[in-house]
């Protein structure tokens, strides 16, 4: 089932015409994967399908409901999370804290809904450890976990994933792969992510390149052609 479709969106920032007739899908329990070097538009699209930037044309359906004239926390309330590339948790706020806020996207906000899934703690271990510690002395993997497991508390249908690995330690990248398909598996959740690391690309189940504000190949990541990575990753 399509939960998730883009169809030629165009996306400006002032006069500069960044995206260009992008279309795009995503479909429930899936993981979707958008490559280009950098300055392409990937976190423009993404920006746009949750609302923080306008487009002047096209549309964006969210179970098959036009979602375009909506603000971003009411996309956020209907099941799409976002967590943005720099991670932006709060830093003087605890790891506890940082995980509430994630909250605010249910019925009621924070103020109706108390106590943090355990399941976000299965999945980031370290993130009970240091519940009370905060925000802003966590490593950068760590705050990474922090920002995913903030999205998740907000129960979403649909998360959007920036460039999750940027500057991570080897081992931190492996768990955070690891959480994303247990949380596919385990929930259902869909995927939609921009990404560098190979390793992690080839975990998603279809990826959309991306070159000068356009779509310009897909298909399964299963069949990434040498020709594909050396044009559109940065290996």
């Amino acid at each position: 089932m399509t939960l998730l479709e883009v169809t030629g969106l165009n996306t400006y920032y002032g006069e500069s015409h960044i995206l260009r007739d992008v279309d795009i899908n995503l479909n429930k329990g899936e993981m979707v994967c958008l490559i280009g070097r950098n300055g392409v538009g990937k976190t423009t699209l993404l920006k746009s399908i949750i609302g923080l930037l306008k487009p002047r044309k096209g549309e964006i359906s969210f179970e098959g409901n036009s979602i375009i004239r909506k603000r971003p926390y009411q996309r956020a309330r209907s099941g799409i999370a976002y967590v943005p590339q720099g991670r932006e948790i709060i830093p003087y706020l605890t790891v506890e804290e940082n995980l509430n806020l994630g909250m605010e996207a249910l019925p009621g906000g924070i103020s109706k809904n108390k106590g943090i899934d355990p399941f976000i703690f299965d999945l980031f271990p370290i993130l009970q450890t240091f519940l009370y510690r905060k925000g802003g002395d966590l490593s950068g993997g760590q705050q990474q976990q922090l920002a995913i497991g903030r999205a998740l508390l907000g129960r979403p249908k649909v998360l959007l994933l920036d460039e999750p690995t940027e500057g991570i330690q080897p081992s931190i990248i492996q768990a955070i792969e690891s959480a994303v398909k247990t949380i596919i598996s385990e929930t259902g959740i869909s995927v939609l992510l921009v990404e560098q690391h190979l390793h992690f690309v080839r975990q998603a189940d279809r990826y959309y390149a991306m070159q000068r504000g356009g779509i310009v190949a897909s298909g399964q990541t299963k069949d990434l052609s040498k020709v594909v990575i050396e044009k559109f990753l940065s290996v």
